[in-house]
């Protein structure tokens, strides 16, 4: 006999109000809107293979409240989390509210940008595998794809500088980002903005697939690119949905987890 009251159980990801429709809602005006889209960002991540154990994290800001944010319990698989159980930390990743432990030095990262980029309501890092085989190309992301163009002068690169995000890595991470959407962390992974977790989630997937054609495509030698203009008319062509990227596609998302 299974019990689906239980959040580390598999059938509680079908059972839990994160997928109760009538309590869903596309925005994240609330905070009880924030957790229940950024605990289904958490699932889908796992069902993707996006996880990497229990570390990597994925944070978002809370509406009307500066300086507070939510994330995953240190210790839970991305499949365990709920909107319950994501913590509420501050920028120096010290919990605020809810049952910690919390990653401080994990949270160092998205302390860091979301401090720098009041713009980015939603940061995934990430060691995703297609992403870090890019990540220690030199070519880094070619626009070989209609999928990499989204990210056409739309994504920078960090060297890669050991485990702990120091205070001069933390500038120099910060100032790589800059404005763009996404950053390559040679031999590491990556950091995606959103100003929505609809917005972010949905950027991670297309780099995820962007990645991967790359691979599959193999060397750098030999591959057909488009002209510089129009890689860049392309570009504009997918953004052209501004702050509402991501949105009309979530509920598909969503449906995946009921499945």
């Amino acid at each position: 006999m299974t019990d689906e009251s239980n959040p580390k159980h598999p059938e509680s990801l079908h059972s839990h109000k994160v997928l109760d429709e009538k309590k869903f809602k596309h925005r994240n005006e609330t905070e009880e809107e924030v957790r229940i889209n950024l605990a289904a960002a958490y699932r889908l991540a796992a069902m993707k293979g996006w996880d990497d154990g229990i570390y990597t994290h994925i944070s978002a800001s809370i509406p009307g409240e500066e300086g507070a944010y939510l994330i995953n319990q240190f210790g839970l698989r991305f499949d365990e989390v709920l909107p319950e159980n994501l913590v509420k930390v501050n920028l120096q990743g010290e919990i605020i509210s809810g049952q910690g432990p919390v990653n401080q030095s994990g949270f160092a990262i998205h302390g860091a940008v979301h401090a720098a980029r009041p713009d980015a309501a939603c940061v995934l890092h990430l060691h995703v595998d297609s992403v870090i085989a890019i990540s220690a190309q030199k070519s880094g992301l070619l626009p070989i794809s209609q999928h990499a163009l989204r990210f056409y002068g739309d994504i920078e690169r960090h060297r890669y500088q050991g485990l702990a995000l120091s205070a001069s890595e933390q500038v120099a991470l910060i100032s790589a980002l800059g404005d763009k959407k996404a950053l390559l962390l040679e031999n590491h992974g990556s950091i995606i903005c959103g100003v929505s977790i609809q917005q972010a989630f949905y950027l991670m997937d297309v780099l995820d697939k962007a990645c991967k054609i790359q691979l599959l495509a193999g060397g750098v030698e030999g591959l057909i690119t488009p002209d510089p203009a129009i890689c860049r008319m392309t570009y504009e062509q997918l953004c052209s949905d501004g702050d509402e990227e991501g949105q009309m596609e979530w509920p598909a998302y969503l449906g995946l987890l009921n499945q």
